[in-house]
């Protein structure tokens, strides 16, 4: 295994767990064909990962009907289905300054297509939202609320709970963007009142890139946004209405699959809350160790305040891409420069012209790792 210091994981995390590889070797021997496309063994045993991820799945998110989780190559998919099969010309939403690209090009390009109309809420420097202002942006053509579950720059934590009791109150759908919280933080999609859920396989859940879902209430309905095979009702030239296959034309990606449902097991097994305390308290000592950097601006919530794995920060004497190459060119660190896929986040931070250094922890992350990080960045910055 390389001795890279892997600070990366809010874009994936790394190194999977013993069983995900496993898990994908075992089903590319013995499910290593199409599902629901033959009744042959093979077919049926890979038919039977796709059943067995989306219990797991179910569980983790407490779904009741497996059938409500669509499988997909990643978040953005999830996103774009969510998105762009909900929404109707004129539609009103509500997003935040804090959202990934993955949901702001979506909803841009209905805005330019469709018509549709957009409010972006301000978040303050440690990312958070004012709710009351949330309040009084519902319109009476407000469809759709849509909001980052945690920012993949600040790492804040916006309030779901709150956000889904308000979107139901005004008739609206409320879309969680869970790409930096689904395994680190509990998610319950009735007690949150979370219409739809959009999560990757690759990151929080330990899985393998190549994989994610989208949680679809029952109570919602969207437009398919592929169309092809499912497996079922060839005959009909319109896509099947049956759940899951009316999302899922197309062969998927089984064997990764078969990962991401051991990736599942394991979250399970140490539990959400162990893995947020674990890196809660790492990313707290890694900003108090860079707190006592000369010339270095951290972003998003103070310390001790509740935050996913990240911490960002903005150098004042280099150029964070440069300080970013040097880590790994000098010191194998792996960590992520730039505007992470979210320029309204960056310009809410005051760094959508220099960006800024992403340094984000996993359950494999030691203290050990952040003390080498801190030491080469004061060392860079001297």
């Amino acid at each position: 295994m390389s001795s890279v210091i892997y600070l990366d994981h809010a874009a994936t995390s790394w190194p999977k767990p013993d069983s995900v590889m496993e898990a994908m070797k075992t089903a590319m021997e013995e499910a290593g064909a199409n599902p629901g496309r033959g009744s042959h063994r093979m077919a049926v045993n890979a038919s039977r990962v796709l059943y067995q991820v989306r219990h797991r799945l179910a569980s983790l998110f407490a779904v009741r009907n497996p059938n409500d989780i669509v499988l997909t190559p990643n978040t953005t998919a999830a996103l774009n289905l969510a998105i762009k099969g909900y929404l109707k010309p004129g539609n009103h939403v509500i997003a935040t300054m804090v959202e990934h690209n993955s949901v702001r090009r979506p909803l841009e390009y209905l805005k330019r297509t469709a018509g549709i109309t957009v409010d972006y809420i301000a978040v303050n420097e440690e990312g958070d939202i004012d709710l009351k202002e949330v309040e009084r942006s519902f319109q009476p053509n407000t469809a759709l609320v849509v909001c980052s579950h945690s920012s993949n720059l600040l790492g804040s934590i916006l309030p779901v709970a709150e956000l889904g009791e308000m979107a139901v109150r005004h008739g609206a759908v409320l879309l969680v963007d869970a790409a930096q919280s689904a395994g680190m933080l509990h998610i319950d999609v009735e007690e949150m009142n979370i219409g739809m859920l959009a999560f990757p396989g690759h990151k929080g859940l330990l899985g393998p890139q190549g994989t994610g879902g989208l949680y679809v209430s029952s109570h919602v309905e969207l437009e398919p946004q592929l169309h092809g095979g499912t497996g079922g009702q060839s005959e009909a030239p319109e896509q099947p209405d049956v759940r899951p296959d009316r999302y899922e034309a197309g062969t998927p990606n089984t064997i990764g699959f078969a990962g991401l449902q051991a990736g599942v097991e394991q979250v399970m097994e140490w539990t959400t809350e162990h893995i947020y305390r674990h890196e809660w308290e790492l990313t707290q000592y890694m900003m108090e160790g860079l707190s006592a950097v000369n010339g270095l601006r951290m972003l998003g919530p103070k310390p001790g305040r509740p935050k996913t794995g990240i911490v960002s920060f903005v150098p004042n004497n280099i150029d964070p891409a440069l300080l970013a190459f040097r880590l790994d060119r000098e010191y194998g660190i792996a960590v992520r420069a730039g505007l992470h896929c979210t320029p309204l986040g960056h310009q809410a931070s005051g760094t959508e012209i220099t960006g800024a250094v992403r340094a984000s922890v996993g359950i494999w992350t030691s203290r050990q790792d952040i003390d080498t990080l801190v030491d080469a960045v004061t060392k860079i910055m001297e």
